[in-house]
């Protein structure tokens, strides 16, 4: 697999186990967003916990920056699984694109519309005539954003601009300094600018909560030819996931993901409280819904806001093509 010309860390498994079987094992590059090791401690703790290698897969995981640069390396086969949102997910999809969202790992919507504490805006609607901060130009917090707006009965560009300062630091610079009236925050991005002492306030209507964040992506062709695989890799995020919500691992959580991004794990108070925000993320307001379930209802959201927005010209011939259910009742069965 070609390596990425981008900043990049590999984890990898070290168990060794018997017998000729054994000796087989699958290579994965994996692709994320954004470097955030917490926002991934499902992923660590199954490397960790040897999840992976039990089940023959070995990931190299390669940071990018943002969804497009996610979707453009699957389809160009340099990496085999990604991160994407399913917004850009349903673009590409328009494009042509034949990439499958996978394993829906941020059940919830990850990002939310925040403004200053002393903000007088209240809703989006509140919003016309200001530039809102996103971190990327094309990742799928813009999505998100446009959605909402559009509900709202405003028009990018003409009610509204977005400006892409970053995400940590600089988004905080941009809010402090006024450069932008409102920020389209990850549940990361939120806890790290408050942490630096500027109160945010959440303006995000309710409905959007349902919305789904990031998940698990490949290209039709790598799954067809691979479902072995997909079924051990989401497998072994199942079993991740697990062990990542009980709170009685929680240590052990924390120094995987430090051991992933040692920069996280610098203030280990701020690093778990960022945990228990992503944890919350990740599990389904249906207290039944499996992991990594998509509910078909909630890619029908996505799709008509879409449409409304103008980020979709026009309806998918097939939204259940950009999505799969076949591995989940698999993925959930007892180790």
């Amino acid at each position: 697999m070609t390596r990425l010309c981008a900043r990049a860390f590999a984890v990898g498994l070290a168990l060794a186990f018997g017998g000729p079987a054994a000796a087989q094992t699958t290579e994965l590059t994996l692709v994320l967003p954004n470097p955030s090791a917490l926002n991934n401690f499902p992923l660590h703790v199954a490397v960790g916990e040897g999840y992976f290698a039990e089940e023959g897969i070995e990931v190299n995981v390669e940071i990018v920056n943002g969804s497009a640069s996610v979707l453009q390396l699957l389809a160009s086969g340099q990496a085999d699984i990604g991160q994407p949102g399913p917004a850009p997910l349903l673009a590409a999809r328009a494009r042509d694109v034949d990439v499958v969202f996978l394993y829906n790992h941020f059940a919830k919507s990850v990002f939310g519309l925040v403004v200053p504490e002393e903000s007088e805006a209240q809703g989006p609607e509140d919003l016309r005539g200001t530039v809102i901060g996103v971190g990327t130009a094309d990742g799928a917090e813009v999505g998100f954003v446009r959605a909402m707006m559009t509900e709202a009965g405003m028009v990018e560009g003409t009610d509204y601009e977005f400006l892409a300062v970053g995400d940590g630091g600089t988004a905080a610079a941009a809010l402090i300094n006024g450069e932008v009236q409102a920020y389209a925050a990850a549940s990361s991005d939120a806890a790290i600018i408050s942490a630096r002492g500027f109160a945010l306030r959440e303006i995000t209507p309710e409905p959007f909560f349902a919305y789904f964040g990031n998940g698990w992506a490949a290209m039709r062709e790598f799954i067809d030819a691979n479902p072995e695989v997909i079924e051990g890799f989401g497998r072994a995020l199942v079993r991740g996931t697990r062990f990542g919500l009980d709170p009685a691992n929680e240590d052990k959580v924390l120094e995987y993901t430090a051991a992933a991004n040692p920069q996280e794990g610098e203030d280990p108070e701020f690093a778990r409280a960022l945990l228990h925000a992503i944890q919350e993320r990740a599990v389904s307001a249906d207290p039944d819904a499996p992991f990594g379930y998509h509910p078909p209802e909630a890619w029908e959201k996505w799709h008509e806001s879409l449409q409304a927005s103008g980020e979709l010209s026009e309806p998918l011939e097939d939204l259940e093509a950009a999505y799969t259910n076949e591995f989940v009742e698999a993925w959930n069965e007892a180790p």
